[in-house]
């Protein structure tokens, strides 16, 4: 399945969560696209409901069906939470990586950067990503990429990173110290209904 290009807002807005982590999808209008968007109410049903979650975490970090479900496989042959270890892996994606460190302003810009070879970990050129970044992998751009303009713009407008990852601002490049805990993710996602989801 192609992957989907079209607008962001419009699938935020029909999930009723922001996929940028901004709230700026759901700000001016916070209900259902379409012209009824503002008018359906209704109680979802249980797998509704953990659908709806499911698509939410898909939606918010880009990833396809076919992936998001591997990836939700290999979290099951963790030790520990499954839910937490999923969203951990997911989190892990070079994609998001870069996202999180501020080498762009959307995950969808971060994908394009990589995608591109602008990316490089540990010194060797990466265009995956989903390449699944360990603790201790420094991530930066090619020394040519450095002082690309997106990028200057996207760092200028960073306020505040992760914990989880460090950031030298005289190299631009990042390090992933560890995995991150789940009081550093996203509060609004209920990663134990995806797993019900895909248990039933």
């Amino acid at each position: 399945m192609s992957r989907y290009t079209g607008p962001s807002y419009k699938k935020a807005r029909r999930v009723g969560f922001s996929i940028s982590e901004t709230g700026k999808e759901l700000a001016r209008r916070p209900y259902r696209p379409g012209q009824h968007g503002n008018d359906r109410k209704g109680k979802l049903s249980d797998y509704g409901t953990q659908l709806k979650e499911k698509q939410k975490v898909r939606f918010m970090y880009g990833v396809n069906e076919r992936q998001f479900r591997k990836t939700f496989d290999e979290a099951a042959k963790m030790k520990g939470i499954h839910g937490t270890n999923f969203l951990r892996l997911l989190e892990s994606r070079l994609d998001n990586l870069v996202y999180r460190i501020g080498f762009a302003n959307t995950r969808r810009g971060a994908r394009q950067l990589v995608n591109h070879g602008h990316v490089t970990v540990n010194g060797k050129k990466v265009d995956i990503p989903s390449y699944r970044c360990k603790p201790g992998d420094v991530i930066s751009l090619k020394e040519d990429d450095k002082n690309l303009k997106v990028v200057l713009e996207a760092l200028e407008k960073v306020n505040k990173r992760v914990e989880f990852i460090t950031f030298d601002e005289g190299k631009k490049e990042a390090t992933y110290v560890r995995m991150p805990e789940r009081n550093e993710l996203n509060a609004d996602i209920n990663e134990s209904l995806i797993v019900e989801f895909y248990n039933k």
